[in-house]
């Protein structure tokens, strides 16, 4: 009588598969790694995929490492800080579609939104304390930029708001440097 090798754990499997998405990302991209791929590459049915994440977009806000590149504001002229933060967003938003899929997802998903967190902590926050000494006005400053930049990739890569997607690059940095200018360097 033949014997069954026992199912593997659920925390075992769901590790697997984030370990096999994170390489698969890396290696395919976002479009180009599949469901099953990253089964394959997990050694379980695409389905148990499905079934711990839900979709391609949850699983890969979980297993991708995602980086802003953030410029280093120390050695950007006070003046033009905040034109220099909306110009990086805006072009890093057109280079990497898959930052749509931490978006989205963060809206509903709760480990999404603590890895959005998480990057929110351990990017943003350290560039805009370079620049504002004091610990609790970095973090409240550098909130208030996060809450910027993420309404206009709302407004212009998700919801596709017209005005705000007409705008040029120059153009959307000139009404919104300004504010980041004031979130970064106002007294």
């Amino acid at each position: 009588m033949a014997t069954k090798e026992p199912r593997p754990r659920s925390e075992e499997t769901r590790k697997r598969i984030l370990e096999a998405a994170s390489r698969q990302f890396e290696q395919r991209g976002y479009d180009r790694a599949t469901i099953r791929s990253i089964a394959s590459e997990a050694g379980i049915d695409p389905s148990m995929v499905m079934r711990y994440f839900g979709s391609k977009e949850k699983l890969f806000t979980l297993a991708a490492p995602i980086s802003l590149q953030l410029p280093d504001l120390s050695e950007v002229p006070r003046d033009e800080m905040g034109e220099r933060v909306v110009r990086h967003f805006l072009k890093r938003w057109d280079q990497d579609r898959a930052l749509f899929a931490v978006l989205r997802s963060a809206a509903t998903d709760p480990a999404a939104a603590e890895q959005a967190r998480g990057i929110f902590a351990r990017q943003l926050v350290p560039v805009v304390a370079a620049v504002v000494p004091d610990p609790d006005e970095a973090l409240t400053r550098a909130a208030l930029m996060a809450s910027q930049v993420l309404g206009i990739a709302l407004c212009r890569f998700i919801l596709e708001i017209p005005p705000v997607v007409a705008m040029g690059v120059e153009e959307a940095v000139r009404w919104y440097g300004p504010t980041l200018q004031r979130y970064l360097t106002e007294d």
